[in-house]
């Protein structure tokens, strides 16, 4: 039974740092690509960062420069470190894989974490 669990959400100011983390749970065959997203209050869930299993990364323009994403692959996890945060990322941040869980699968599927909260206060 794979699931991604999401952590190191919480409470900041305004120019301060928090490191997420998205561990990947059960028997999986690969994990392909790996991506946060947002959920911003009253907004629709939008992609942040994504990576792809070789490392490289890409990002929305508005946490460009401030945050840095990363994976572990033989631990089959995932870290977003935010930097210089602002009170525009407040929301819930929420972590996803593409995951091939079998090798007989015809296909990967997209895994979701539950979510952790980043509070930002001026």
């Amino acid at each position: 039974h794979v699931q991604l669990q999401a952590s190191g959400g919480g409470l900041a100011q305004a120019g301060d740092s928090l490191r997420l983390s998205c561990i990947v749970s059960g028997s999986v065959f690969s994990v392909n690509f790996m991506a946060w997203y947002r959920q911003a209050p009253g907004k629709q869930r939008e992609l942040i960062a994504d990576i792809t299993r070789t490392g490289i990364a890409k990002y929305a323009q508005s946490v460009e420069g401030r945050f840095t994403i990363s994976r572990d692959n033989p631990k089959n996890n995932m870290s977003l470190q935010l930097d210089l945060l602002k009170p525009e990322d407040t929301g819930i941040y929420y972590c996803a894989a593409d995951i091939w869980v079998d090798p007989a699968d015809t296909s990967s599927k997209i895994f979701w974490g539950q979510g952790t909260l980043v509070t930002v206060s001026s």
